[in-house]
This record gives structure tokens, C-alpha cells and sequence, in this order.
């Protein structure tokens, strides 16, 4: 859920990659914070325990518009890949404004794909949300990996019914990462001026 910062005059919405553990968020927005300019954006600040790793950082985009008069500032999270940290997943989707799903390409990686985004439904359910409520957009990540599934195959475990919009990409070098966040960016700033 966004919220409004009238004395700066900017509506601050919350973006979350979510996926399974490996799939590339981390990568994705390592990419996003090495090519926006620092005057641009926050900090990336890394939430690290033993075991697990969240990332998150803000910027303000110059070239998505406003929502009546309002800068929009975008604060984009990770959450942990791992299924047994989901506590921390719950609690990193509260407030959540839009989500991109990385799914995997590894041929290894179809259940954990499958896996994850039942898991994303379910906690968006604990917290009254329905998935079909918040805008989500699916990239598929590592499509330069040998051996990579085929694009239809994942898509039918993840989204049966095509309702996502759908990016390929190699996060890695950077391929496929600034149209998944421009995408997931309008999306969210299309659902804040139809609420407004």
C-alpha cells in the first residue's frame, strides 16, 4: 500500500522480487542500483542474518510521471529464496505495491518455481490480499544458461491461465531487468491514478 509524503510531495511505492532462492533477484536489483544515478536513489541497504540475505533500496524515477502533482519514489525489496525463511517473506510483502516473480530457468528449478509462487498467493492471502489485487509481472531469468526450459513450460506452472506480463532475461548482464521494473512500474502507478 503506498503511502504519501505530502510535505515532499511524493508517493512512495513498495516493489518485491520474489522467487525462489537463486533465481536472480539479488542480481536484478544489484542491476537496477549500479545504473541509476546516486543522486537518484537511496542507499542499498542488506538486512543479513546467518543464513539469509534481503536487499532494498529506493529511487526516484525520472521518466514513469506523476499521480496528480506527486513524484513517485520506489522502494524496491528481495526476499529470501529460501522457503523456510518465510516469516521474513510475510513480512516483507506487507504494504507491498507490485511484485516481480524471477522465476529460474535451470531445468532443476520448475518445482521450486511452482513452489514459490504457491507460497506468494498464500502469503499474500494472509494478509487479505488477492493475487489477482496487486500487480505482478514474471520474468523469466537465466534464458542464456544451457540447457534452459522452454519460456511456455514455466509459464504453465507458474501462470496456467497467461494472465502475467511476461519478460525473458539475463540479469546477469543486465538483459531483460529495467523492462521488467519499467513494466511492474507502470502497472503500480496505473492502479495508484485509477484509486485516486
Amino acid at each position: 500500500m503506498s503511502t504519501i509524503n505530502f510535505a515532499a510531495r511524493e508517493i512512495n511505492c513498495k516493489i518485491v522480487y520474489y522467487g525462489p532462492g537463486m533465481s536472480g533477484k539479488t542480481t536484478n536489483l544489484k542491476h537496477v542500483f549500479s545504473k541509476v544515478p546516486g543522486h537518484l536513489r537511496g542507499e542499498m541497504v542488506s538486512l543479513a542474518t546467518e543464513d539469509e540475505r534481503t536487499l532494498f533500496f529506493d529511487f526516484l524515477p525520472l521518466d514513469l510521471g506523476s499521480v496528480q502533482g506527486f513524484k513517485t519514489r520506489f522502494h524496491l525489496y528481495t526476499v529470501p529464496g529460501q522457503v523456510f525463511y518465510n516469516a521474513s517473506r510475510k513480512l516483507i510483502l506487507r504494504g507491498v505495491d507490485g511484485i516481480v516473480f524471477v522465476a529460474d530457468s535451470a531445468p532443476n528449478r520448475l518445482r521450486a518455481n511452482a513452489e514459490s509462487m504457491r507460497n506468494l498467493r498464500e502469503n499474500l492471502a494472509e494478509h487479505g490480499i488477492d493475487v489477482r489485487d496487486v500487480p505482478i509481472v514474471l520474468q523469466v531469468n537465466k534464458r542464456d544458461i544451457e540447457g534452459a526450459l522452454p519460456v511456455e513450460m514455466i509459464r504453465a506452472v507458474i501462470d496456467p491461465k497467461k494472465e502475467l506480463t511476461l519478460f525473458e532475461a539475463t540479469a546477469h548482464n543486465g538483459g531483460g531487468v529495467f523492462e521488467t521494473l519499467k513494466s511492474v512500474s507502470k502497472l503500480v502507478l496505473d492502479r495508484l491514478s485509477q484509486n485516486k
